[in-house]
């Protein structure tokens, strides 16, 4: 009578998802002061340990958190699946790794060409200050610019809204 039902098993696992889920926030937390091409890769780490899982039980295809079952053989010397979990953590790990490499090397390039279009903007900026308004010199003070002393338009009178 020691066995889990099909019910206790998704129990099981909903919970672990759980909390997993929340070590997982507690980590980005954590990581969130680093710079980001150290930081990622990290996450990515914590990703693959937290959520990859083993089988425990080929016949009727059960699974359990692969680090939980890491650790549970190696600290209690029980069961013989810490070379199947290690190894199933090590595939899941490479292949996470090779899909966030594809995508630092689609994400670079979209980097550099958006850090080029900025700079080229910023220098069109600085080198015509007077282009920014676009409706001319206005001379009054409400648009942030100096009011110009000598100007007829400041014999205007204006209602308040």
């Amino acid at each position: 009578m020691d066995t889990m039902t099909e019910n206790d098993y998704l129990i099981a696992w909903g919970l672990y998802a759980f909390a997993a889920l929340g070590c997982l926030l507690v980590w980005m937390r954590m990581t969130r002061w680093m710079w980001r091409w150290l930081r990622q890769p990290l996450r990515l780490v914590m990703v693959v340990l937290l959520f990859s899982p083993t089988i425990i039980d080929p016949v009727k295809e059960k699974f359990a958190p692969a680090i939980a079952i890491t650790a549970l053989d190696l600290l209690f010397k029980v069961g013989n699946n810490a070379w199947r979990a290690i190894s199933d953590l090590f595939m899941y790990g490479m292949i996470a790794l090779g899909i966030y490499l594809i995508f630092v090397f689609i994400r670079f390039p979209i980097e550099r060409a958006a850090n080029a279009r900025k700079e080229q903007a910023a220098a069109a900026r600085a080198a015509d200050p007077d282009d920014d308004q676009p409706f001319g010199g206005a001379g009054d003070d409400r648009y942030g610019r100096p009011p110009v002393p000598s100007s007829p338009q400041r014999s205007r009178v204006e209602p308040r809204l």
